[in-house]
């Protein structure tokens, strides 16, 4: 049976070893499970002779947390974990939340705020000349100069903050096996300046070669156009083929250098990383406090692919795990599906076979793996590229050959499907194969918006297209005989939606005849193209100046709109309408979204409930009307 990786020196000692190469300190829990990153680059090191020890979660305020080891014989590796530690803790209204999923039994509180900065002071405090690499998420979106939403003020690089010597940022495999053999063979962690996906700082430009000089960290704090031009830039330098290191002036501190990105794995490699011996569960020091929640979320998922193409605004994919699309074999995929299977816990039901985007399976055209992607242009936005290899054979023949898996009854797919792509498909295959299989009575779907100038600056598709695909939809549905239905995410408060916006979309929920339960207001989160209009007030990649809802209560009404039926959202609601001039939609009948002021009545005369159309009623009376029949009808 496969063994944890040590957690105490005892364990240490129990493996027979005096010391370890690499300390591991984590601000999740120990999940030994692929889908967090500390299980992989751990399980990575491991496999290539490494010793390599874990301190998931230590007592920040005490020193001696960070001690279990002693000092390692080449240098602690620091994560914030699986998710940006700000993001984990805070709501978008900046409301400290109540759970982390990420912690034994859901128990908030066990990690401090920014851990990676916070971990890697404490250990310095103990071990000053001791090599420390930054990695995860929230090291790799704030390696450079960054807008913080939590201050409302420009942060410097993590590593200038946390004192570490280098951040390996994206995925992270290949820059982490650089950096532990230019450590193995007693290369200075200071002259390690030449790996691809690495974050160094330096007292001059000499090391980097040929590098964009970014404006510095003090034209950043008093000028947002240069904040803009800045991340532009960045933007632009995000290909592993085509990407120039970027130079970032701290002054006295010297220079802040990213190499380009560490080259995209090849199927092969995504096979090695993903065939390591992961126990795939949390560590048994969890059992008492009920294991780790976000492990449930996953642990019957299959990770088919990284990086994604479709590059919304919102998202920071395209800083993390960039837009060539990497994929696992088939082989690899059915390997860990038949794992599974003899987990007693399984009752044949593969939760997800996907990533970042599920029907993703081979990068968006030929040339990418060669020359890589395109600076100027998107592969979908603001429509598919004429080169766009739009073909979903591939996981077809993979979803098929799951369903085949002795022990699976039922393969879903609920890690998003990206529609646009679906229809730029010529063939109908795969949405047949997904309505006929792999749904579970909901399809979940992000439009996000149905206002095209909203879904511009989102980097989104027309709504037209997300129309083409429900009626595309509907009509597999019939073909197949299901009763199935399209479950939409809408965003309110991005850049660019006014409340004329907000209030075209709540009509658009009317005309559904259903209330979405959550409602995703946009959360300015650190490296995202949207994140940088907020700050901004414009888009780095046009220059054009964009509107951006920033204040509190505009957001709390647009969010409302999204929920008008809710009684406590009424005088939002009525607000909203007002100023957005659309008193028209209040009053009695079904286009009306609430009814009026008990001291100024304007109805019809009809006296029909606010807000329900002869739909939405029969849908709130049985509760069996599905949005697919909504569809239906309206086409009618």
């Amino acid at each position: 049976m496969q063994r944890f990786l040590p957690v105490t020196e005892q364990e240490m000692k129990e493996r027979g070893w005096d010391r370890v190469d690499f300390v591991y300190v984590t601000g999740d829990a120990y999940v030994d499970h692929s889908s967090f990153g500390s299980a992989i680059i751990s399980r990575l090191l491991e496999s290539r002779g490494y010793r390599v020890g874990m301190i998931p979660q230590p007592d920040w305020r005490k020193k001696e947390s960070i001690q279990v080891f002693g000092e390692p014989r080449l240098g602690f590796l620091v994560s914030a974990g699986n998710m940006d530690s700000m993001v984990n803790h805070y709501t978008v209204a900046r409301k400290r939340r109540h759970r982390d999923a990420y912690s034994p039994g859901g128990e908030p509180g066990l990690r401090p705020d920014m851990p990676t900065v916070v971990y890697s002071n404490l250990i310095r405090q103990s071990y000053r000349d001791t090599p420390i690499i930054l990695g995860g998420i929230e090291a790799s979106l704030r390696r450079l100069a960054h807008y913080d939403y939590w201050k409302d003020r420009i942060r410097r690089s993590v590593l200038i903050d946390s004192g570490a010597d280098l951040i390996s940022y994206g995925m992270g495999e290949r820059s982490i096996l650089e950096i532990a053999e230019a450590l193995e063979s007693g290369i200075p962690v200071e002259d390690i300046t030449f790996v691809p996906g690495t974050v160094y700082r330096s007292r001059g430009l000499s090391s980097a070669f040929d590098p964009v000089i970014l404006p510095s960290f003090e034209e950043l704090q008093n000028s947002r156009e240069a904040y803009a031009d800045s991340f532009a830039l960045q933007y632009r330098n995000t290909d592993p083929f085509t990407a120039r290191p970027l130079a970032e002036d701290y002054g006295t501190r010297g220079y802040v250098i990213q190499n380009p990105p560490s080259r995209p794995l090849t199927m092969q490699e995504m096979d090695d990383v993903y065939d390591l011996p992961y126990t795939g569960t949390w560590h048994p020091m969890y059992d008492a406090a009920g294991g780790i929640p976000a492990l449930e979320e996953v642990r019957f998922s299959l990770t088919s692919n990284r990086g994604c193409f479709g590059s919304c605004s919102f998202c920071a994919l395209t800083f993390h795990q960039g837009r060539i699309l990497q994929a696992r074999s088939h082989g690899s995929i059915v390997r860990e599906a038949e794992k599974m299977t003899r987990d007693p816990h399984f009752k044949g039901y593969i939760h997800d076979v996907g990533g970042p985007t599920a029907d993703f399976r081979q990068p968006s055209c030929e040339k990418q793996l060669t020359r890589g992607v395109c600076t100027d242009r998107q592969c979908l936005f603001p429509k598919p590229c004429g080169n766009l290899t739009a073909d979903h054979s591939d996981y077809v023949a993979l979803l098929r050959t799951l369903r085949k898996v002795p022990g699976v009854k039922k393969v879903f797919i609920r890690s998003g499907v990206r529609f646009d792509y679906v229809m730029a498909d010529s063939s109908r295959e795969f949405l047949h194969e997904l309505v006929k299989h792999h749904v579970s009575g909901q399809l979940r779907v992000a439009p996000e918006h149905v206002s095209d100038h909203v879904l511009y600056y989102m980097g989104k598709p027309r709504h037209e297209v997300y129309q083409s695909f429900l009626e595309a939809f509907e009509q597999e549905n019939r073909k197949t005989g299901q009763e199935q239905y399209a479950v939409p995410y809408f965003m309110s408060s991005h850049p660019g939606c006014t409340l004329k916006e907000a209030v075209k979309l709540a009509e658009y929920v009317r005309d559904l005849g259903f209330t979405p339960e959550q409602v995703q207001d946009f959360y300015p989160t650190p490296s995202t193209l949207s994140t940088c209009m907020y700050y901004t007030g414009i888009h780095p990649l046009t220059k054009e100046k964009v509107y951006v809802p920033r204040d509190p209560h505009e957001k709390e009404i647009q969010r409302a709109l999204m929920q008008y039926k809710n009684p406590a959202n009424r005088a939002l609601v009525l607000e909203g309408l007002r100023r957005a001039g659309r008193e028209d939609l209040i009053g009695y009948g079904p286009k009306y979204l609430i009814r009026p002021d008990r001291d100024n009545p304007k109805h019809d005369g009809k006296g029909k409930s606010a807000g329900r159309t002869e739909t939405g009623r029969k849908a709130a009376h049985g509760k069996k009307k599905t949005i697919r029949n909504i569809h239906r009808k309206k086409q009618k």
